[in-house]
Protein backbone atom coordinates (compact mmCIF):
# COMPACT_ATOMS: atom_id res chain seq x y z
CA UNK A 1 0.00 0.00 0.00
CA UNK A 2 1.21 3.48 -0.81
CA UNK A 3 1.30 6.31 1.71
CA UNK A 4 0.39 9.76 0.39
CA UNK A 5 1.42 12.52 2.81
CA UNK A 6 -0.89 15.48 2.22
CA UNK A 7 -0.31 19.14 1.62
CA UNK A 8 -3.39 21.37 1.51
CA UNK A 9 -2.63 24.75 -0.04
CA UNK A 10 -4.09 28.13 0.83
CA UNK A 11 -2.35 31.33 -0.28
CA UNK A 12 0.83 29.38 -0.98
CA UNK A 13 0.98 27.89 2.51
CA UNK A 14 0.48 24.36 3.82
CA UNK A 15 -2.64 24.35 6.00
CA UNK A 16 -5.20 21.97 7.43
CA UNK A 17 -8.93 22.44 7.85
CA UNK A 18 -11.11 20.76 10.45
CA UNK A 19 -13.79 18.76 8.61
CA UNK A 20 -13.59 21.05 5.61
CA UNK A 21 -14.39 24.20 7.58
CA UNK A 22 -12.46 27.16 6.13
CA UNK A 23 -13.12 28.98 9.38
CA UNK A 24 -11.10 26.37 11.28
CA UNK A 25 -7.76 26.56 9.48
CA UNK A 26 -4.30 25.89 10.90
CA UNK A 27 -1.16 26.98 9.03
CA UNK A 28 1.62 24.42 9.31
CA UNK A 29 4.24 25.71 6.88
CA UNK A 30 5.05 28.74 4.76
CA UNK A 31 7.29 26.55 2.58
CA UNK A 32 5.38 23.58 1.09
CA UNK A 33 8.30 22.41 -1.13
CA UNK A 34 10.46 22.07 2.00
CA UNK A 35 7.73 19.87 3.48
CA UNK A 36 7.75 17.72 0.36
CA UNK A 37 11.52 17.35 0.71
CA UNK A 38 11.00 16.15 4.29
CA UNK A 39 8.45 13.61 3.06
CA UNK A 40 10.90 12.29 0.49
CA UNK A 41 13.66 12.05 3.10
CA UNK A 42 11.30 9.92 5.22
CA UNK A 43 10.89 7.48 2.33
CA UNK A 44 7.72 8.75 0.67
CA UNK A 45 7.32 8.22 -3.05
CA UNK A 46 3.95 9.98 -3.43
CA UNK A 47 2.34 13.29 -2.55
CA UNK A 48 -1.31 14.31 -2.29
CA UNK A 49 -2.02 18.01 -2.86
CA UNK A 50 -5.29 19.93 -2.57
CA UNK A 51 -5.71 23.55 -3.62
CA UNK A 52 -8.31 24.71 -1.09
CA UNK A 53 -8.80 28.03 -2.85
CA UNK A 54 -9.26 26.26 -6.17
CA UNK A 55 -11.82 23.94 -4.62
CA UNK A 56 -14.09 26.92 -4.07
CA UNK A 57 -13.25 29.06 -7.11
CA UNK A 58 -12.47 26.55 -9.86
CA UNK A 59 -9.26 28.47 -10.62
CA UNK A 60 -5.56 27.59 -10.09
CA UNK A 61 -4.30 30.28 -7.69
CA UNK A 62 -1.55 28.01 -6.30
CA UNK A 63 -0.25 26.71 -9.63
CA UNK A 64 3.30 27.96 -9.06
CA UNK A 65 3.44 26.20 -5.71
CA UNK A 66 2.05 23.01 -7.24
CA UNK A 67 4.70 23.20 -9.97
CA UNK A 68 7.41 23.51 -7.32
CA UNK A 69 5.98 20.54 -5.43
CA UNK A 70 5.83 18.41 -8.57
CA UNK A 71 9.53 19.11 -9.09
CA UNK A 72 10.44 17.60 -5.70
CA UNK A 73 10.78 14.07 -7.06
CA UNK A 74 7.55 12.60 -5.69
CA UNK A 75 4.63 11.26 -7.73
CA UNK A 76 2.23 14.15 -7.19
CA UNK A 77 -1.54 14.08 -7.46
CA UNK A 78 -3.54 17.27 -7.13
CA UNK A 79 -7.19 18.12 -6.64
CA UNK A 80 -9.31 21.14 -5.89
CA UNK A 81 -11.47 22.92 -8.44
CA UNK A 82 -10.53 20.94 -11.55
CA UNK A 83 -13.67 21.50 -13.59
CA UNK A 84 -12.38 21.98 -17.14
CA UNK A 85 -9.98 20.35 -19.60
CA UNK A 86 -7.93 23.55 -19.54
CA UNK A 87 -7.37 23.30 -15.79
CA UNK A 88 -6.51 19.60 -15.96
CA UNK A 89 -4.03 20.24 -18.78
CA UNK A 90 -2.50 23.14 -16.85
CA UNK A 91 -1.70 20.90 -13.88
CA UNK A 92 -0.50 17.96 -15.96
CA UNK A 93 1.76 20.26 -17.95
CA UNK A 94 3.19 21.52 -14.65
CA UNK A 95 4.54 18.04 -13.92
CA UNK A 96 1.69 16.61 -11.87
CA UNK A 97 1.29 12.85 -12.27
CA UNK A 98 -2.45 12.67 -11.69
CA UNK A 99 -5.32 15.14 -11.30
CA UNK A 100 -8.35 14.52 -9.12
CA UNK A 101 -11.85 15.43 -10.22
CA UNK A 102 -14.30 15.96 -7.37
CA UNK A 103 -17.29 18.22 -7.91
CA UNK A 104 -16.98 17.95 -11.68
CA UNK A 105 -17.15 14.14 -11.59
CA UNK A 106 -20.54 14.46 -9.90
CA UNK A 107 -22.03 17.38 -11.80
CA UNK A 108 -20.51 17.05 -15.27
CA UNK A 109 -20.17 13.46 -16.44
CA UNK A 110 -19.49 14.64 -19.97
CA UNK A 111 -16.35 16.41 -18.79
CA UNK A 112 -15.28 13.34 -16.80
CA UNK A 113 -15.64 11.14 -19.89
CA UNK A 114 -13.68 13.64 -21.99
CA UNK A 115 -10.90 13.79 -19.41
CA UNK A 116 -10.72 10.00 -19.15
CA UNK A 117 -10.55 9.70 -22.94
CA UNK A 118 -7.72 12.25 -23.11
CA UNK A 119 -5.67 11.36 -20.05
CA UNK A 120 -6.68 7.85 -18.98
CA UNK A 121 -5.15 6.75 -15.68
CA UNK A 122 -3.85 10.28 -15.04
CA UNK A 123 -7.43 11.13 -14.03
CA UNK A 124 -8.58 10.13 -10.54
CA UNK A 125 -11.92 10.84 -8.90
CA UNK A 126 -12.38 12.08 -5.37
CA UNK A 127 -15.49 10.87 -3.58
CA UNK A 128 -16.04 13.01 -0.50
CA UNK A 129 -18.64 11.39 1.73
CA UNK A 130 -20.90 12.93 4.35
CA UNK A 131 -23.60 10.79 6.01
CA UNK A 132 -23.25 8.13 3.32
CA UNK A 133 -23.72 10.52 0.40
CA UNK A 134 -21.36 12.41 -1.89
CA UNK A 135 -20.52 16.02 -1.00
CA UNK A 136 -19.30 18.62 -3.51
CA UNK A 137 -18.02 22.20 -3.79
CA UNK A 138 -15.31 21.95 -1.19
CA UNK A 139 -17.57 19.81 1.05
CA UNK A 140 -20.01 22.71 1.40
CA UNK A 141 -22.93 20.96 -0.36
CA UNK A 142 -24.22 17.44 0.28
CA UNK A 143 -25.96 15.65 -2.58
CA UNK A 144 -28.50 12.82 -2.34
CA UNK A 145 -26.19 10.51 -4.32
CA UNK A 146 -25.38 7.34 -2.31
CA UNK A 147 -21.68 6.61 -2.00
CA UNK A 148 -21.89 3.03 -3.26
CA UNK A 149 -23.87 3.97 -6.36
CA UNK A 150 -21.42 6.74 -7.22
CA UNK A 151 -18.35 4.54 -6.78
CA UNK A 152 -19.78 1.79 -8.96
CA UNK A 153 -20.63 4.35 -11.64
CA UNK A 154 -17.06 5.62 -11.62
CA UNK A 155 -15.78 2.07 -12.01
CA UNK A 156 -18.13 1.45 -14.93
CA UNK A 157 -16.87 4.61 -16.65
CA UNK A 158 -13.28 3.37 -16.49
CA UNK A 159 -11.91 5.41 -13.59
CA UNK A 160 -8.76 3.67 -12.28
CA UNK A 161 -8.20 5.49 -8.98
CA UNK A 162 -10.82 6.58 -6.46
CA UNK A 163 -9.88 8.73 -3.47
CA UNK A 164 -12.52 8.33 -0.80
CA UNK A 165 -12.74 10.82 2.05
CA UNK A 166 -14.93 10.33 5.10
CA UNK A 167 -15.50 14.01 5.94
CA UNK A 168 -16.64 13.25 9.47
CA UNK A 169 -13.21 11.77 10.23
CA UNK A 170 -11.10 14.34 8.41
CA UNK A 171 -8.83 16.21 10.77
CA UNK A 172 -10.69 14.79 13.77
CA UNK A 173 -7.99 12.26 14.80
CA UNK A 174 -10.72 9.65 15.40
CA UNK A 175 -9.20 6.93 13.26
CA UNK A 176 -10.03 5.79 9.74
CA UNK A 177 -13.47 4.39 8.92
CA UNK A 178 -12.12 0.88 8.45
CA UNK A 179 -15.54 -0.69 7.88
CA UNK A 180 -16.33 1.72 5.06
CA UNK A 181 -13.02 1.21 3.27
CA UNK A 182 -13.12 -2.54 3.75
CA UNK A 183 -16.61 -2.80 2.27
CA UNK A 184 -15.72 -0.63 -0.73
CA UNK A 185 -12.48 -2.53 -1.31
CA UNK A 186 -14.38 -5.82 -1.40
CA UNK A 187 -17.06 -4.55 -3.78
CA UNK A 188 -14.92 -2.58 -6.24
CA UNK A 189 -12.00 -3.49 -8.50
CA UNK A 190 -10.44 -0.05 -8.96
CA UNK A 191 -7.62 1.37 -6.83
CA UNK A 192 -8.96 2.91 -3.62
CA UNK A 193 -7.10 5.53 -1.61
CA UNK A 194 -8.38 6.13 1.91
CA UNK A 195 -8.52 9.70 3.15
CA UNK A 196 -9.81 11.21 6.37
CA UNK A 197 -8.96 10.11 9.87
CA UNK A 198 -5.86 8.00 9.22
CA UNK A 199 -4.28 8.80 12.55
CA UNK A 200 -2.25 5.81 13.77
CA UNK A 201 0.03 3.02 12.59
CA UNK A 202 -2.84 0.67 13.48
CA UNK A 203 -5.00 2.47 10.92
CA UNK A 204 -2.29 2.03 8.31
CA UNK A 205 -1.95 -1.69 9.04
CA UNK A 206 -5.73 -2.20 9.01
CA UNK A 207 -6.16 -0.44 5.66
CA UNK A 208 -3.31 -2.43 4.15
CA UNK A 209 -4.95 -5.64 5.38
CA UNK A 210 -8.18 -4.58 3.67
CA UNK A 211 -6.42 -4.42 0.32
CA UNK A 212 -6.39 -0.68 -0.23
CA UNK A 213 -4.12 0.83 -2.86
CA UNK A 214 -3.18 3.84 -0.77
CA UNK A 215 -3.80 5.95 2.33
CA UNK A 216 -3.49 9.70 2.79
CA UNK A 217 -1.95 11.01 5.99
CA UNK A 218 -2.50 14.66 6.81
CA UNK A 219 -3.09 16.09 10.27
CA UNK A 220 -1.64 13.01 12.00
CA UNK A 221 1.72 13.80 10.45
CA UNK A 222 1.64 17.49 11.30
CA UNK A 223 0.73 16.89 14.93
CA UNK A 224 3.32 14.15 15.36
CA UNK A 225 0.73 11.45 16.01
CA UNK A 226 2.14 9.36 13.14
CA UNK A 227 5.79 8.98 12.22
CA UNK A 228 5.78 9.08 8.42
CA UNK A 229 8.81 6.81 8.03
CA UNK A 230 7.24 4.16 10.26
CA UNK A 231 3.89 4.47 8.47
CA UNK A 232 5.57 3.83 5.14
CA UNK A 233 7.35 0.78 6.58
CA UNK A 234 4.05 -0.61 7.90
CA UNK A 235 2.33 0.02 4.57
CA UNK A 236 5.02 -1.85 2.69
Amino acid sequence: MLIFPAIDLYEGKAVRLYQGDYGQMTVYSDDPPALAADFRAAGASCLHVVDLEGARSGETPNLDTVRALAACGLFTEVGGGIRSMETAERYLSAGVGRVILGTAAVTDEGFLKEALAAFGARIAVGADLRDGCVAIKGWTEKTSLPAGDFCRRMQDLGVKTLIITDISRDGAMRGANRALYGALSRSLTLDIVASGGVSSLEDVAALKDRGLYGAIIGKAYYTGAVDLKKAIEVAQ
